[in-house]
């Protein structure tokens, strides 16, 4: 397991950079179209860590950065691990962190979005609770305006008390 999660500050923003660069082409250059990797740049990654940095929460060993989750309002918006973290415990302390500043901040409802044939990930959302609700279109931001893409969207309510 890694140390406690934290706000991540400039001096961090590489490392998150390269794990979020790594993990989205090894999960998603097969299965989304093929203009959408190419847009999906190291400085694509760089300035949108940069934009997010506030809302990100970070595992390190060390001072080595092993994982991130973003929020972006009731959106947990990414979630990426190291590869020397798959495993470790990591990922299940960044989604309850991302489903906890969610609930926290009044939301009743957490989403995210899954590419479509991303089996991997679909899998651990759903262990961590999370339901599938469908497929459906995102916009997302590109150095090219936004990009259309039809993702799975998952969904988890925030606990009754």
């Amino acid at each position: 397991m890694s140390d406690a999660l934290t706000t991540p500050d400039e001096t961090q923003i590489d490392q998150i950079c390269s794990i979020w660069d790594s993990g989205w082409h090894e999960a998603h250059a097969g299965i989304v179209p093929p203009a959408l990797t190419k847009l999906r740049t190291t400085k694509s990654f760089f300035d949108r860590t940069r934009e997010h940095l506030g809302n990100t929460r970070i595992a390190t060993a060390g001072r080595k950065v092993i994982g991130f989750c973003m929020v972006k309002d009731d959106e947990l918006y990414q979630m990426y691990l190291s590869r020397d973290a798959r495993g470790t415990g990591v990922a299940q302390a960044l989604i309850r962190d991302a489903e906890n500043r969610i609930f926290t901040a009044g939301h009743n409802t957490a989403w995210l979005a899954c590419a479509v044939g991303n089996e991997r990930a679909s899998r651990f959302y759903e262990r961590a609770g999370w339901f599938n609700t469908g497929q459906q279109p995102v916009h997302l931001d590109t150095s090219e305006g936004t990009f259309s893409l039809d993702v799975w969207r998952f969904e988890k309510s925030a606990p009754v008390c």
